[in-house]
């Protein structure tokens, strides 16, 4: 295991003092209801496929012999890729407000 002491460019930092600024409670809570929406829509539709498949509204043939099950599994992959995208393109504003509270404590003269 590294030993981070001897490093002089460590900075110390009051977490404490973070926390209790404004701006890094609402970049916190936009942050998580973003995270949290994601997931539990990800979530709830992943889970309602092993529900669905065996329903008679998954097992109608939609393209040829085709079920609605093999379209639904397929659109799970597309979701899984568009919410990777969107995730990304989210991450670099989370990175900016990250910053921006960071900037805003070290103004205060946090170190």
């Amino acid at each position: 295991m590294a030993n981070i002491t001897g490093n002089k460019n460590v900075q110390s930092v009051d977490y404490n003092a973070i926390e209790a600024m404004e701006s890094f409670n609402i970049f916190v809570k936009k942050k998580n209801t973003f995270l949290f929406s994601i997931t539990a829509g990800f979530l709830l539709l992943y889970i309602l496929l092993p529900i669905l498949a065996f329903q008679p509204v998954l097992q109608q043939k939609i393209i040829g012999s085709i079920t609605g099950v093999w379209i639904y599994s397929a659109g799970l992959f597309i979701m899984t890729i568009i919410l990777c995208t969107v995730y990304v393109k989210k991450a670099a504003s989370f990175d900016k407000a990250a910053a921006a509270v960071l900037a805003e404590y070290q103004a205060k003269g946090g170190k």
